[in-house]
């Protein structure tokens, strides 16, 4: 008599001790979704539609954003839930896809990376972007520095 496997039968036993991360991963995808929804929303109402839409998206729009705390912990806690939400996701596909020991850690390691810089590069463009910065000549600078520094 021939025995079938049931379906998704784990290849290796399920451990017992520390911390399960393949739950805590899920859950965080399920929370940072959520949160990512209202969030992007929330952007996309105040820069297109309570605005005058696109067209008044520049980088002027942008500096004064920024210049508000406020905007700044939006659009970087919308920086961080993405990119953490993106390379979970990604981590997933690679879980299920790559199916050798050494590819599987390789593309893992490489998604870490991605997610450490860009979310490195990204805090530090929200929190230290300064469009009229002192000491720069005035022809290098946005037209609007002018009457700021006046």
């Amino acid at each position: 008599m021939t025995t079938i496997e049931a379906p998704r039968t784990p290849t290796r036993p399920a451990r017992s001790k520390g911390v399960n991360w393949e739950k805590w991963g899920w859950v965080y995808m399920r929370v940072s979704g959520v949160l990512l929804v209202v969030l992007i929303f929330g952007h996309l109402i105040v820069n297109l539609v309570l605005g005058q839409g696109i067209k008044a998206v520049d980088f002027a729009f942008v500096a004064g954003k920024w210049a508000d705390p406020f905007w700044q912990v939006w659009d970087g806690l919308m920086l961080w839930l993405a990119l953490i939400h993106g390379g979970n996701g990604m981590r997933t596909l690679v879980n299920d896809y790559a199916r050798g020991k050494t590819v599987n850690r390789t593309l893992k390691v490489l998604i870490l990376l991605a997610v450490i810089v860009l979310i490195a590069l990204g805090t530090y463009t929200v929190t230290v972007f300064n469009p009229c910065p002192s000491g720069t000549p005035a022809h290098l600078l946005p037209q609007f520095c002018s009457t700021i520094t006046k």
